[in-house]
């Protein structure tokens, strides 16, 4: 799997799902093309997925939030008769490369968070439409719904059969969503995850695994009245779509990627990558009007759209690039100015959609498993929200005073009212909050000085940055500090860096990202799994995966 993935498609390149838009209603149907499998060695049979069908899924989930801001309620369902789903294709993952594997599962977690999150986040709701199989992956697309409905006949049901036929877990959240979501019964749980054949009809909705069951007859029908009435209910702000038109990018040889506001510079062999973003180009729209107006243009989505694309890119084409170092260039100023144009206007649906994806971006750095350093030197512009990237990273560093030849503004950071809630982590935390999490008065000593911008000393006395550095250590000390890191092993530094990233308490969705990722990651290299007797291997063969009975 040498090809490089790429993240961008649009509507006319789907081969794997369609949308028909109706108003207040959206209806999504996954209608698999089995010979459109990202690579080549499998056939995605049964509405099976790879990474290919969920790269258009989550266009699909994108565009919704964005060019059709007047859907209240999506129904997810399938195209084809007797099956909704059967999940990620099994010979995809068994010929996957490890890494494909765990950064499949990671990318397919981000993209049902984005569409589960739409009602908390926006008033829009997703219902899942579920007729025929639904196992697995399958599952876990209906559970990232936030209302599930069953087909109640003899052939619909729903299924987590990856232990007792694959011995892996489910790998998007399946186990954490049927306890923390849909609230099962550990004993139920415990049978569902265990049995191949899954649950039926009124037993599912008794067992909380779905919230309805209705009769073949009646279930299209139900299906249409239910989207009537939650979208009635809903409280979604709508307006007129903006389109999400093609990025503006060019990929060098060397690996090294140019976006319009992102500089993605590669050194594949110091096996690190530069990630500079650069700010507005030009002053705040006047007001949401012609914020809208710029659509896609405007910088501040802009931004969040390359970056975006930036991190995908790097995690799947650029893996052995283990240390990521985030520079940014620009007027501080500037940026909060654009920030603030949102954050004045957040009742509009442009400015909550913008902010709300800024916060993904930022969640999706949060759990890369990579290092992350955020340089601030002079002439940066750590403001509002770019300056979550220094307390995203696992380190930080500022330059002090001036640098002799230097003739860019000082370094500063500069706080902004959105840097305490408007983009929390996966922890419910904001990342002040997590980084000062035995310290809360610190936080709100902070407030006093948004809008202040913070040179080095003033900075380190508030313990945003981890050092500070004049001109005379500041080359050394950093080469010292990116050669050390890339000279560590990977594996101990990702689990190091996921460990201390997410301080404070558990929700589900760091249980998803955090312990549920971590054991699937050590599953998927265990020859029950894929050793060449491994089930993962065997499937499909009648003979079951032959295991080493060891409890480790």
């Amino acid at each position: 799997m040498t090809q490089r993935i790429d993240f961008q498609t649009d509507p006319s390149q789907y081969r794997h799902w369609r949308v028909d838009y109706d108003g207040e209603v959206a209806h999504v149907f996954m209608d698999v093309d089995e010979n459109g499998g990202l690579f080549e060695g499998y056939q995605l049979k049964l509405n099976s997925y790879d990474l290919g069908v969920d790269i258009e899924l989550s266009d699909i989930v994108q565009r919704m939030r964005f060019e059709h801001p007047e859907v209240k309620v999506a129904v997810l369902r399938s195209g084809k008769d007797n099956v909704f789903c059967a999940g990620a294709n099994i010979r995809m993952l068994g010929g996957a490369a490890h890494s494909h594997k765990v950064n499949f599962c990671k990318f397919t977690n981000e993209t049902r968070n984005t569409f589960e999150a739409a009602e908390a986040d926006s008033g829009q709701k997703w219902i899942a439409a579920v007729k025929g199989a639904c196992a697995g992956g399958g599952y876990e697309l209906a559970l990232a719904c936030n209302y599930i409905m069953l087909t109640d006949d003899s052939t619909s049901s729903v299924a987590l059969p990856e232990v007792p036929l694959l011995a892996v877990l489910p790998g998007t959240g399946g186990l954490t969503r049927v306890t923390d979501k849909r609230k099962v019964r550990r004993d139920r749980a415990d049978v569902f995850c265990s049995i191949e054949e899954g649950v039926k009809g009124r037993k599912a909705v008794d067992w909380r695994l779905v919230d309805e069951a209705v009769p073949n007859s009646k279930f299209d029908a139900v299906v249409a009245e239910r989207a009537r009435q939650f979208a009635a209910a809903s409280t979604k702000p709508v307006g007129q779509g903006i389109a999400l038109t093609p990025l503006d990018r060019t990929f060098a040889e060397d690996g090294s990627v140019s976006y319009s506001t992102v500089e993605v510079a590669m050194d594949r062999k110091a096996r690190t990558v530069t990630i500079t973003l650069n700010g507005p180009d030009g002053a705040a729209p006047a007001d949401m009007e012609a914020l809208q107006a710029q659509g896609a243009r405007a910088w501040i989505l802009r931004a969040a759209r390359e970056l975006d694309d930036a991190i995908l890119h790097l995690r799947l084409n650029e893996m052995e690039a283990g240390l990521w170092v985030f520079r940014t260039q620009g007027d501080p100023e500037q940026v909060l100015a654009h920030e603030a144009l949102l954050l004045d206007n957040a009742d509009h649906w442009l400015a909550r959609e913008i902010l709300q994806f800024w916060k993904r971006v930022l969640k999706r750095i949060d759990v890369t498993s990579r290092s992350l350093v955020t340089l601030v030197e002079h002439g940066s512009c750590y403001a509002g929200v770019l300056a979550e990237l220094i307390w995203a990273a696992d380190r930080s560093y500022m330059m002090e005073d001036e640098f002799e030849g230097d003739n860019r503004p000082m370094a500063t950071i500069t706080l902004s009212a959105a840097n305490f809630g408007r983009y929390p982590m996966g922890n419910d935390l904001t990342r002040l909050q997590t980084r000062f999490l035995a310290e809360p008065e610190t936080v709100e000593s902070l407030r006093d000085r948004i809008g202040d911008p913070l040179e080095a000393e003033e900075a380190d006395a508030a313990g945003l940055v981890t050092e500070i550095l004049d001109d005379i250590d500041w080359e050394d000390e950093i080469r010292i500090v990116l050669e050390e890191r890339v000279s560590f092993s990977p594996d101990a530094m990702t689990g190091m860096e996921a460990n201390l990233r997410f301080a404070g308490p558990e929700t589900m969705e760091t249980r998803i990202f955090g312990r549920l990722t971590a054991w699937q990651n050590w599953i998927f290299n265990r020859p029950n799994a894929v050793g060449p007797d491994g089930a993962l291997q065997r499937y499909g063969s009648g003979v079951r995966g032959d295991y080493n009975l060891e409890r480790v």
